[in-house]
């Protein structure tokens, strides 16, 4: 059995009620952890008690993405759970060491740079360079017979069509709405051009997140819906979507 539960789906800050991007992907008795924002490790503990996950991936270094790695790394480092396989851009570890230096993050996380393509638990993974302000990593996903990609966050590029192809999940960032901003270069999408790569992918199904704090949610499913005939869904905290 695999499923992905949605821990947080706002970009840049959360919104009252709800937290920055992270998710939860099970196979079985694996668990692993795709990003891991502000406000997102309460929502994990209570899935996961005493942060008793099996990996992480982390996309890139913004907090909103990688902040509640540091409570997630407390919870294991006092409760001697371990160090915990954890594949991240460099950057991350910077971050990481700023935020709480001691213990050092390499007492708590076992690093594993990206890219990479290598094997995390049960799935096969592999990744993508997207255009960010960082170093950000797509990731995708597979096992025999289901892939899920994952953005992190990006704006257009030709790789996403390669990440998310033929993809059974492809989970994409839509920070904006409307019509697509003119200025150049573009390190984050609207909800139309998430649809749209999605659609170029030949994705299965589309799950928006990384929606700006404020939005109106179903405008942004209103517009991808125009561009992408698959099934959409609003990543929305404590959703779980059977894979």
């Amino acid at each position: 059995m695999t499923r992905l539960t949605v821990l947080g789906s706002c970009g840049a800050w959360p919104e009252p009620g709800r937290a920055c991007s992270g998710f939860l992907l099970r196979h079985n008795d694996f668990q692993l952890v795709l990003d891991l924002g502000y406000g997102t490790a309460s929502r994990l503990l209570e899935l996961c008690p005493d942060g008793g996950v099996d990996a992480a991936i982390v996309t890139h270094s913004h907090p909103d993405h990688c902040a509640d790695l540091s409570a997630l790394g407390r919870v294991r480092y006092y409760g001697d759970r371990g160090r915990l396989p954890l594949h991240c851009p460099p950057d991350v570890l910077d971050v990481l060491r700023v935020v709480e230096p001691n213990p050092d993050p390499g007492q708590v996380y076992e690093f594993h740079d990206l890219p990479t393509t290598t094997s995390v638990g049960p799935f096969t993974l592999r990744t993508w360079r997207l255009p960010h302000h960082v170093p950000n990593w797509g990731v995708r996903l597979s096992l025999p017979g289901l892939t899920v990609a994952y953005t992190g966050d990006s704006g257009p590029s030709p790789a996403l069509a390669e990440l998310g192809a033929d993809a059974d999940l492809f989970i994409v960032e839509s920070t904006l709405q409307g019509p697509s901003p003119r200025t150049e270069p573009r390190y984050v999408m609207t909800a139309t051009e998430a649809a749209g790569w999605a659609a170029r992918a030949g994705a299965k199904r589309l799950l928006l997140t990384h929606f700006w704090p404020g939005s109106d949610r179903q405008v942004s499913a209103h517009q991808a819906a125009e561009v992408f005939d698959g099934e959409i869904l609003l990543a929305d905290e404590g959703l779980t979507v059977e894979l």
